[in-house]
């Protein structure tokens, strides 16, 4: 299995607060685009989707809305990770009785740093609560601790179901030392959509893509060309790294919602202490945003 996964942004209605209401009508138009580009799996709650500024109640009530359009035209992960052992296991369990969700996304735990002992009972002990596919999410930016690939294997070994991984080290040595370590049926998905060319040029399997929101048909016949070794990729790739760039000039998502919004797709709105971009930043994207011709 080869994939896109699209990592969902929020939309939000009512300008930039701490409590402005979710535009669910915007959401199902997100949706909707995936569905219609043929992405392979969508993901919820991570950080794209702004859940930290999200409601437990909130949170419960997107999955639904977003389950009832998605299910049975694509996979589903939901985000199950937090900075607390304990919350991921009673997130996980909750999850677990709600029909559709095909796998969780379980993240380094963030601000705690643990060490590779800490990080490796955290996942084996996150993943022993479900029968369900677990992704463990290595990002080193926002958590501060990297996942070492012997770690990630004595993980394997001790949790069957963990059958994945979102590598976003950024460290691409480090990917490709994964990819040799693990067998063919683990699959070793791209954090950076910058990256993914490479990663499955070396052998891995896709990527879990911001980009995605914004073009999905575009990242979807890019994907596809890496998968199939299309001579073409190379281009493609090299064509849309300033967009990549471009899309992680000030943190995500404001980017990625900044465009959807400059489309009509979504307003641009956020929830504190996520903000709209600053003026000089969003007067460049936009400029670009303008100027720039996506790849046929």
């Amino acid at each position: 299995m080869r994939w896109l996964w699209t990592a969902l942004i929020t939309p939000f209605e009512d300008g930039n607060g701490i409590d402005n209401p979710i535009d669910y009508i915007a959401l199902e138009r997100l949706l909707h685009m995936q569905i219609d580009a043929r992405v392979d799996g969508v993901l919820l709650l991570g950080t794209t989707w702004e859940r930290p500024t999200l409601l437990e109640s909130e949170e419960i009530e997107l999955i639904k809305f977003s389950i009832n359009i998605l299910k049975g035209k694509t996979k589903i992960m939901v985000n199950a990770g937090t900075y607390s052992t304990l919350d991921t296991v009673n997130t996980i369990t909750y999850l677990d009785d709600i029909d559709g969700i095909d796998s969780y996304l379980v993240v380094n735990p963030y601000y705690n740093k643990p060490t590779q002992t800490g990080l490796k009972k955290h996942f084996i002990t996150a993943a022993k609560q479900t029968q369900r596919d677990v992704v463990i999410y290595n990002i080193v930016g926002r958590t501060w601790v990297n996942l070492e690939t012997n770690t990630l294997i004595e993980v394997i070994q001790e949790a069957p179901n963990v059958v994945w991984v979102k590598e976003a080290s950024g460290n691409l040595e480090q990917m490709k030392e994964v990819i040799s370590a693990t067998s063919d049926d683990f699959i070793v998905l791209s954090g950076d959509d910058g990256l993914s060319y490479d990663l499955i040029k070396n052998g891995g399997d896709g990527v879990i893509s911001v980009a995605s929101n914004c073009e999905p048909k575009v990242m979807k016949r890019f994907i596809d060309s890496c998968l199939a070794r299309d001579e073409k990729a190379s281009e493609t790739n090299a064509e849309l790294q300033e967009f990549f760039s471009k899309l992680f000039m000030q943190t995500n998502p404001l980017p990625a919602k900044t465009y959807l919004a400059e489309k009509g797709i979504i307003g641009e709105n956020f929830r504190l202490p996520i903000c709209p971009m600053d003026p000089k930043e969003r007067g460049e994207f936009l400029g670009f945003v303008s100027t720039y011709k996506l790849p046929q």
